[in-house]
């Protein structure tokens, strides 16, 4: 293994909502009497990633309190449901708000723990950097996975956010490295390859659903690869 650390980011690089992100939405619809299509919740969630963006380049911060959280949240909800053709006003978007914040609506991905335990055995330290509440801690401990990332920086914990590169720097002097003797795996190429990638980190882009196959870069689909990529 050529690298000393290893890092990862949390949503939808480790874990996931449950089954993911739009049946989950379109659950909490289905039982507020709203019925639509997946296809349709797909189609209104560009919403969502195109707040991300927007938020981070205003330099607006959105996990770093449950006040800016859910404020956060009700902007990218609001939107969701009216590209659904329903009202934002009558407490949906604040059904939705519980349900993703429901520790017990979220999983990891199959693919995780073998690739953490290949990891493991090569002697590489392990860890996090993600843009999350301070409730990723709760989860990673309800998932078994907070000893298996020793070194954390989320977000919501330390007050600062990706893409920038303060998140990035708190992990590595945590993990007593240099930024070219570490990786870092996420799925979104604005917050998870180009920041680390500034540093001298070696970023790896995981992309389970083909969003990026035109990415320039190191891509991957599965974290069966990961192993084999870092070698």
């Amino acid at each position: 293994m050529r690298f000393r650390a290893v890092f990862f980011d949390a949503g939808e690089t480790l874990v996931h909502p449950e089954p993911s992100f739009h049946d989950l939405f379109r659950r909490v619809l289905n039982q507020a009497g709203h019925d639509r299509t997946r296809a349709a919740v797909a189609e209104a969630s560009a919403k969502v990633f195109e707040s991300f963006r927007q938020a981070a380049e205003d330099g607006s911060l959105w996990t770093t309190s449950p006040e800016l959280s859910r404020s956060f949240w009700m902007s990218v909800y609001g939107p969701m449901l009216s590209e659904l053709s329903l009202p934002s006003s009558d407490g949906l978007a604040d059904v939705l708000y519980t349900a993703f914040t429901d520790r017990t609506n979220y999983s990891l991905f199959d693919d995780v723990v073998p690739a953490l335990d290949q990891l493991a055995a090569t002697g590489v330290e392990l860890g996090l950097i993600s843009n999350f509440e301070a409730w990723l801690e709760e989860l990673l401990v309800d998932l078994e996975m907070i000893d298996r990332l020793p070194v954390r920086a989320i977000s919501g914990i330390e007050g600062v956010q990706k893409p920038g590169l303060e998140l990035f720097v708190v992990a590595l002097e945590r993990a007593g490295v240099e930024p070219e003797e570490a990786a870092y795996v996420g799925d979104n190429p604005y917050f998870d390859v180009d920041p680390p990638a500034q540093l001298g980190m070696f970023p790896v882009l995981i992309d389970r659903l083909g969003r990026h196959e035109s990415f320039d870069g190191t891509r991957i689909t599965s974290m069966s690869q990961l192993v084999e990529v870092l070698a």
